[in-house]
């Protein structure tokens, strides 16, 4: 149960830097993002992520066009503002530290691990 809770954590920790830089590509539809984070194998259903949309347009992170459909109404595609490249690029930084982080302290004690078996 402890470890399901902090996968849990850590997987909400790191889907809006996830969905920033797919958006960072340049426009998407909503459903492709989804479809992109299953293919990653972070698993997100709409209910999570058109929440996170919305909170990340609200915070002027992400604008959006309608573009027409040949299918249907037209399809809202989201797209990076100024102001979400510049926190794309602050939590890029972020991302490095805490990568450098895990893998330094997983190799200390993968190295201890192996001298003491």
């Amino acid at each position: 149960m402890i470890a399901e809770n902090t996968q849990t954590q850590m997987r909400k920790g790191i889907l809006e830097y996830c969905v920033l830089l797919i958006i960072s590509r340049g426009e998407i539809y909503a459903s492709d993002i989804i479809a992109e984070l299953k293919s990653a194998r972070l698993l997100v259903v709409e209910g999570t992520l058109y929440p996170l949309l919305t909170r990340l347009k609200n915070n002027g992170l992400l604008g959006y066009n309608w573009v027409e459909s040949n299918s249907g109404p037209p399809r809202k595609y989201y797209v990076l503002t100024p102001e979400g490249r510049a926190i794309l690029s602050q939590l890029d930084g972020t991302w490095q530290e805490l990568s450098y982080a895990i893998n330094t302290s997983k190799k200390v004690a993968d190295d201890n691990q192996n001298k003491n078996p």
